[in-house]
């Protein structure tokens, strides 16, 4: 069983997963850049793969009617994105320890990128969020 290991920048915040991580996210909505500064990157692991550590230390930050996003009280990481009505929760790419082994996937919410660049892989890319 694969076993992959992260933290937010000041390690108040530390979690395992376990079994495979998805392909990776990446998300160009105002909410992920306006929290990140750019777009977020972020792979999904079932609510029961995964240990978290310090959880007093998350703050959960209600986003929108049916999301909230988690991040470090202390440091400020954008840790984690969890839908209301999922099973599932992403956590962003950039907390993992390396190595992560993650693969690119799709692009999210394409239409509201930022104007100062540009998507030019060859990954799925959609206008909003998948269908």
């Amino acid at each position: 069983m694969d076993i992959h290991s992260g933290s937010c920048l000041c390690a108040a915040v530390r979690f395992k997963t376990r079994g495979a991580l998805t392909k990776l996210t990446y998300c160009h909505c105002t909410q992920c850049r306006k929290q990140t500064g750019l777009y977020y990157a972020a792979t999904n692991v079932q609510d029961g793969d995964l240990e978290l550590e310090g959880a007093e230390n998350v703050t959960w930050y209600r986003s929108s009617p049916g999301a909230q996003r988690g991040f470090c009280r202390n440091c400020g990481s954008a840790l984690f994105w969890k839908s209301d009505s999922a099973e599932d929760i992403s956590i962003m790419a950039g907390a993992f320890d390396k190595p992560t082994d993650l693969q690119p996937g799709n692009h999210i919410f394409c239409a509201d990128k930022g104007d100062f660049y540009d998507i030019d892989d060859d990954l799925p890319k959609f206008e909003a969020g998948r269908s």
